[in-house]
Formats: structure tokens, C-alpha cells, sequence
């Protein structure tokens, strides 16, 4: 499988980032460490501390601070998972039981601060301002973006520009801040910083736009969520949003009410609308789009294997399962 290969070109480091995170997250309170453990234990694909650990391969890194950077990097994507879940009231990740349904939306909540604070302290320690600058920024435009999901949430009217919005804030900016805080500890050179933002930018859209195509086209035992379970969160994601311009009359009123309704009970139906105008479609190719800029902007980097796992990886993205 091309993900476990190209894992095999850091394992090492890779190795070391579980086990740097595990010291790292001790703490004198015991139920900190009961949920850190459950959540860390539960699996995850590990992408953006893989993209860390790539981008500063690529560019000769060979200290111990890529590993903080992964580190740190995975602490603020988990710990929006757990803000995200409360949020959505969300009940299965990665196919067990989200922490908030066993613990309660306050510990949740709670420790997810936690992991933010803990990663800031992370990051503070590597003392390099271009990569504070870059976090900084970064996770108030991630913050952003879980509003502006919110606002759209219920709203059949919104857009396609405003979806984008979205995922570029919510999901594609920690993309981003992998690969060019990654790059930022080895490379000055401001035309190579700026290729790995794209890369990372192009990527993370990629990236979830497959998420989106997954909820109405995989099963729970692939994804690890309920199927449909943006739907019944009401949330616009890109295949519903082109339906509602491709379909009958009485197939947009059907999906208006459940996006307004936040309703999956005609879930099979509105599986096939999706369908039927084409929508999977229609989203899977803009991915495969971003993918390509994603790749092609490699080529202004210097060539190395990492930069070949790299492209492969955002083959990857856009040909997973779940």
C-alpha cells in the first residue's frame, strides 16, 4: 500500500514522534491521562506529522526538532477533533466511541485546550519566530473556519466559494503549516517555503473534498463514522451543494429540508440523487485537481526521495478509502 511505503522512508521518525508525544502529554491530573491515552490509542492516519517529518527530510533536516514539530503538529489536529466532536455532537471516530460520548463534552472540551496549550509549548521551545509566526496565524485561521462552518450549517444556500472557505481555514491550513513549518527548519530560501505552502494548501483541500465524496459513498466499517453523519449535522459539504444546482425540483426540495432539518431518515434516497446528478463525481475531480497542483508545484523543490514520497502521497489522498 503506498501510504505504508511511503511511512517506511521516516519510520524512525515517526517512531520517535508517538514516543515524544507520549512523555510529553504526562500530567499530574489522571483523567488528563486517561482521555489523552484513549484518543491517542485510537488510531488516525498520522498524515500531517508525515508531512512534517517529509518536508524537513526533503530539505537535509537532520536535528531532533522535526520531531517536536510533528509532535506538535498532531496535538492541535487532535485536539480539534475532540472541540469538533462536542461541537457536532459526533458519537463514532475512527470507529470507536468518540471521547466526549464516554468522558462528557466538558472533559472533552477541556483537555482539548490541553493539547493546544501543550503544542504552543511545544513550538515556543524550538525557539524559531518564522515557525511561531507561521502556528500563530495558522490556528486563528483554523478557528475561523469552525465558525464560518457553523454559520453555513442548516443553510442550503450556501455556496460553493463559501464551502471552499471553509476547508481551506478549517482543514487545508494545518496541511499548510506541515509542510512549510517543516521546511521552515532547514530552508531560508523563500521560493521553496512557498512551494511547500502550496503543496500543503493543495493538498489538505484534496484532502477533505475526498472526506466529503466518502460520507455518502463508504460504509462505517471503512470510514470509521456513520454514513451521511454531515448530513445530519447539516452541514453543505461540496456533493450536496452541487446536487442542489443538478437535480429536479422535488429532489432539491428533499435536499433543502435535510439540510435545513439536519435529518438522515431518507439517507438511501438522497444517496441516489447524489448520484444521479453526478455529484461524487464532480467532487472526486476537483480533488484529483488540487492533487495535481499539489504535485506539480513540487517540482520547483530539489529532487529527493522525500519529495518523491511526497507526490506519491497526494496520489494517495485522492485514491484512499476511508
Amino acid at each position: 500500500m503506498p501510504l505504508e511505503l511511503i511511512r517506511s522512508l521516516v519510520q524512525t521518525d515517526l517512531t520517535e514522534t508517538d514516543q515524544f508525544i507520549s512523555r510529553e502529554l504526562k500530567s499530574d491530573i489522571p483523567l488528563i491521562n486517561q482521555l489523552v491515552k484513549y484518543i491517542l490509542t485510537c488510531g488516525g492516519k498520522r498524515i500531517r506529522p508525515l508531512l512534517v517529518l517529509l518536508s524537513a527530510r526533503a530539505f537535509q533536516h537532520e536535528k531532533q526538532r522535526h520531531v517536536e514539530l510533528a509532535a506538535a503538529i498532531e496535538l492541535i489536529h487532535t485536539a480539534t477533533l475532540l472541540h469538533d466532536d462536542v461541537v457536532d455532537s459526533s458519537t463514532l471516530r475512527r470507529g470507536h466511541e468518540t471521547a466526549n460520548s464516554i468522558w462528557g463534552n466538558e472533559a472533552s472540551v477541556l483537555v482539548g485546550d490541553f493539547l493546544y496549550s501543550r503544542a504552543f509549548q511545544l513550538i515556543v521551545k524550538l525557539q524559531h519566530l518564522p515557525i511561531l509566526n507561521i502556528f500563530s496565524n495558522a490556528t486563528n485561521l483554523i478557528a475561523e473556519g469552525e465558525v464560518l462552518q457553523l454559520i453555513n450549517c442548516h443553510n442550503p444556500d450556501t455556496t460553493e466559494a463559501s464551502y471552499f472557505e471553509v476547508i481551506t481555514r478549517k482543514t487545508a491550513k494545518l496541511f499548510e503549516v506541515a509542510t512549510q513549518a517543516g521546511a521552515a527548519l532547514s530552508t531560508e530560501n523563500t521560493a521553496y517555503l512557498t512551494a511547500m505552502q502550496q503543496y500543503g494548501l493543495n493538498l489538505g483541500i484534496a484532502y477533505q473534498l475526498i472526506d466529503d465524496v466518502l460520507d455518502y459513498s463508504a460504509s462505517a466499517e471503512q470510514t470509521g463514522k456513520n454514513m451521511g453523519n454531515d448530513l445530519a449535522e447539516g452541514k453543505p459539504t461540496l456533493p450536496l451543494i452541487y446536487a442542489l444546482t443538478q437535480g429536479a425540483t422535488h429532489e432539491v426540495s428533499l435536499l433543502r429540508r435535510a439540510i435545513e432539518t439536519g435529518s438522515a431518515t431518507e439517507l438511501t434516497t438522497i444517496v441516489k440523487i447524489i448520484e444521479s446528478t453526478g455529484a461524487i463525481e464532480y467532487t472526486a475531480n476537483a480533488a484529483k485537481q488540487y492533487a495535481k497542483q499539489a504535485r506539480d508545484v513540487l517540482t520547483l523543490i530539489p529532487e529527493s526521495p522525500y519529495r518523491q514520497a511526497l507526490h506519491t502521497l497526494a496520489g494517495f489522498v485522492v485514491e484512499r478509502s476511508c
